[in-house]
């Protein structure tokens, strides 16, 4: 068993080449091998929002606060609010962020293949994000 204290590992800020907008990072758990298991808590504030991206084994979100966007490509732009949980299966290529006037935060799970959990892609243009 390991206890991990609260507060005890840093919060950290996102590559810019992965985030556009004020993205804050606070790690939940990576689990050595051979379990696969990756959390992160992550809070978007108003306007900020992930690039474009895929994950091996899919990722789930769990909203924990505030409002949100989320779309897959070629797919309309959906909101999602606390307590929605939202799936999104292997090589899915999709986004995920704050709305426009709202903070949103949300715990992402995802598993690790091969050691790796996401695959980054271009950034969410300003259009796309509008929903245009």
């Amino acid at each position: 068993m390991e206890i991990i204290p609260s507060g005890s590992r840093p919060s950290t800020r996102p590559p810019a080449e992965y985030f556009t907008g004020a993205v804050r990072q606070d790690p939940v758990i990576e689990a050595a091998e051979p379990a696969r298991v990756r959390a992160v808590n992550v809070t978007f504030e108003p306007g900020a929002r992930t690039a474009w991206h895929t994950h091996p084994l899919g990722q789930t979100l769990v909203v924990t606060s505030g409002r949100g966007l989320a779309q897959v490509w070629g797919g309309p732009v959906r909101e999602i609010g606390t307590g929605d949980v939202v799936w999104f299966p292997p090589g899915e290529k999709h986004w995920h962020g704050a709305a426009p006037d709202t903070a949103m935060a949300h715990l992402a799970i995802q598993e690790a293949l091969d050691g790796k959990a996401v695959d980054w892609l271009e950034h969410v243009s300003d259009e796309q994000y509008r929903g245009a």
